[in-house]
């Protein structure tokens, strides 16, 4: 079965944004923001662990994620839960749109995947804010033929109800369906589901990957 699944070819592709279309390194991001909090790796991978509690569904961020709390609502539980000022917090909010870059190698194969006809979607964990900067401010996005951002149907990866809200928008068959994503969590609901997951590291890696699994 696993050498007919690889032979055939997929009917549609289903990104992930952050990481994976756009730049998310969120140690980074602290280091550039809170240099005076984060004056190296360690400390900035140990305050992004507080800040963002590794997106678990139910953490503060992850709630934000689907919806669920406002900018305001969850920059207090953040900083009342880590101690950093509601400033500082902010701060690190309003950075995240510009730190969102695309990364070019994905976006030209996003490109070259739309031009060779294949169907493509998104599949994003991503608050209002961010999901409505990054559609005005990237036309490629129409590239796409449809999304679901986690804050509009507030539901959240790695869980399984949001696959298959995605699936029955979409309109595809999982098991037909190339799903790519940098969080393994996310992958391995994805395969438990029938999604052919594949986890992304870099464009040329997830390209090779699929080519040597007979799927692009």
């Amino acid at each position: 079965m696993a050498q007919m699944d690889g032979a055939r070819q997929p009917q549609a592709v289903v990104f992930d944004f952050g990481g994976v279309l756009f730049n998310w390194q969120p140690a980074k991001l602290i280091q550039s923001v809170l240099p005076h909090l984060a004056s190296n790796d360690q400390q900035a991978l140990d305050l992004a662990a507080r800040v963002f509690e590794s997106f678990v569904p139910g953490s503060d961020w992850s709630e934000f994620d689907r919806g669920a709390l406002s900018w305001d609502e969850v920059r207090d539980k953040i900083a009342h839960r880590t101690g950093l000022s509601g400033r500082d917090v902010h701060c690190l909010m309003e950075a995240i749109p510009p730190h969102l870059a695309p990364i070019p190698g994905t976006v030209d194969w996003l490109h070259r995947l739309s031009a060779s006809g294949m169907p493509l979607y998104f599949l994003s964990n991503m608050p209002r804010p961010y999901a409505e900067f990054l559609q005005r401010e990237h036309a490629f996005l129409d590239r796409f033929l449809a999304g679901v951002f986690s804050c509009d149907v507030q539901q959240i990866k790695p869980n399984a109800d949001i696959f298959e809200t995605a699936a029955a928008r979409f309109g595809i068959q999982p098991e037909q369906t190339v799903f790519i994503d940098d969080n393994p969590h996310n992958i391995k609901t994805a395969r438990a589901l029938g999604w052919r997951a594949v986890q992304f590291v870099n464009a040329a890696q997830c390209q090779s990957e699929l080519a040597e699994l007979g799927w692009l």
